[in-house]
């Protein structure tokens, strides 16, 4: 099963998005410039650039991922946070699965040989528990095996 990030908009309509939202602040900037009110332009380039890097930091992290899958009778989760891809085999008949509840959130986690690994990430509370049930069920009928 793979869980990945909610990305909405593509990088394409990002990028229309960015441009016009940077096309506009300037038109206004440099409006309240011709009327005297020049220090606003800076203001204006600081806005942009501020955008543009929280678009970016956005962009890195829309492939995010979490793969978790049986195969050869072993247990292994793949994690993508940018660029960085952690991958994990652990031993289904040694898997712990750990489901903490704290006020309205639920963690997920697999422990094993104390390693542990938190899943379910890109998920709200309700499809961590649905995760949960779903490896839980699994896990079982891999220990069956």
């Amino acid at each position: 099963m793979t869980v990945k990030r909610n990305c909405s908009i593509s990088p394409g309509a990002l990028v229309g998005l960015l441009a016009f939202t940077a096309c506009l602040s300037f038109t206004i900037g440099i409006a309240f410039a011709a009327f005297g009110a020049w220090p606003v332009l800076p203001f204006v380039g600081f806005e942009v650039a501020a955008l543009a890097a929280a678009f970016y930091v956005n962009g890195r992290h829309a492939t995010d991922y979490e793969r978790v899958a049986l195969h050869e009778g072993m247990l292994e989760v793949e994690i993508r946070a940018a660029e960085r891809i952690e991958r994990h085999r652990l031993n289904p008949h040694w898997v712990q699965l750990i489901v903490r509840q704290a006020d309205r959130d639920t963690r997920v986690a697999l422990r094993s040989h104390g390693k542990e690994v938190e899943i379910g990430r890109h998920l709200d509370a309700s499809g961590r528990e649905l995760l949960a049930r779903e490896l839980r069920g699994r896990m079982a009928e891999a220990r069956m095996a």
